[in-house]
């Protein structure tokens, strides 16, 4: 298990990342991120990934639910 102070970094480094691939549009920029941070330390480039994948499959879980219910609201108004 890696050190929390990495941990921190690492959450907080992946906040950052994600605020700029949102604004700039590129949805790899974690992995060049990580990249520069795997020549440097591995440990590190380990947290900041698996802190932008659980992140980004957060995202994906909460616009699944989402259009979810929206789905049944748009039918339920179409059979009301």
């Amino acid at each position: 298990m890696a050190d929390p102070v990495v941990i921190e970094m690492a959450n907080k480094l992946a906040e950052e990342c994600l605020a700029v691939q949102n604004e700039t549009g590129e949805d790899r920029l974690f992995m060049q991120v990580g990249d520069v941070l795997g020549a440097s330390s591995q440990t590190l480039e380990e947290a900041f990934l698996t802190a932008i994948r659980t992140r980004m499959a957060n995202d994906q879980g909460r616009n699944f639910l989402a259009k979810t219910l929206a789905a049944h609201r748009a039918k339920n108004a179409d059979n009301g």
